[in-house]
């Protein structure tokens, strides 16, 4: 009997049987485990939160864009041939535009401007609109015949703009690159074109093309 104690105990303090409980190697490789696992969930959280973080952006600036031309198509379709005076009294196209430049490219007096609060003012406005400093912008004035100094109000409707091309189409469907378009002869050239391509480049979307109708409106003047 003290025989097989002591081969017992001799077997337990050889390591092939243990009462419970881990060694520090095992320990070590648990640690091991548990890091490399931890590192592949961040990882792969990590990767589902840019993804998710892309999409939201791309889904922002995909709004942002249909916003702007949402605007500019409502205004081209209630162009209205009302030409007006600019600051100097000097008179100006209801119409005007040319195919590219900076600054404003495209200046209009169109209908339906909103009055909620029933102000005594038209329903006519005039808009301009232009890239500078890399964003589309829209300037509004609710003035058509301005006075020196008048400043237009001016809203920023989209950022990060490489370029902004136009082009005009004419009663015969004919390209022209400016409006008025150059005209022969004394005949007079037309009050608003017929369409409107725009073209604007992004670094983002690249090169996006839209056509937009005008609706080509004239302006009945009651007469006394």
């Amino acid at each position: 009997m003290i025989r097989s104690h002591g081969k017992h105990a001799a077997l337990c303090g050889s390591g092939l049987f243990r009462d419970g409980g881990f060694t520090l190697f095992e320990l070590l490789v648990a640690v091991v485990v548990f890091a490399i696992l931890s590192m592949i969930a961040f990882a792969g959280f990590w990767s589902v939160q840019g993804v998710q973080q892309h999409v939201e952006n791309k889904s922002k600036r995909l709004a942002e864009l249909q916003m702007a031309f949402n605007i500019l198509g409502r205004d081209l379709r209630q162009a209205i041939a009302r030409p007006i005076r600019d600051d100097y009294g000097d008179p100006q196209p209801a119409f005007t535009g040319s195919s590219e430049g900076y600054g404003s490219l495209l200046e209009f007096t169109h209908a339906g401007l909103r009055n909620p609060t029933g102000q005594p003012r038209s329903h006519l406005e005039r808009v301009a609109y232009g890239v500078i400093e890399g964003e589309l912008r829209r300037a509004s004035w609710w003035v058509l015949d301005r006075s020196q100094g008048l400043e237009p109000a001016e809203t920023v409707l989209l950022e990060n703009v490489k370029d902004l091309s136009l082009r005009f189409f004419d009663a015969q469907g004919q390209a022209q690159t400016q409006w008025p378009p150059l005209v022969a002869g004394t005949e007079a050239p037309p009050a608003l074109p017929k369409a409107i391509e725009v073209t604007v480049k992004t670094d983002d979307w690249g090169e996006l093309i839209r056509l937009y109708r005008v609706a080509g409106e004239q302006l009945v003047v009651a007469t006394n």
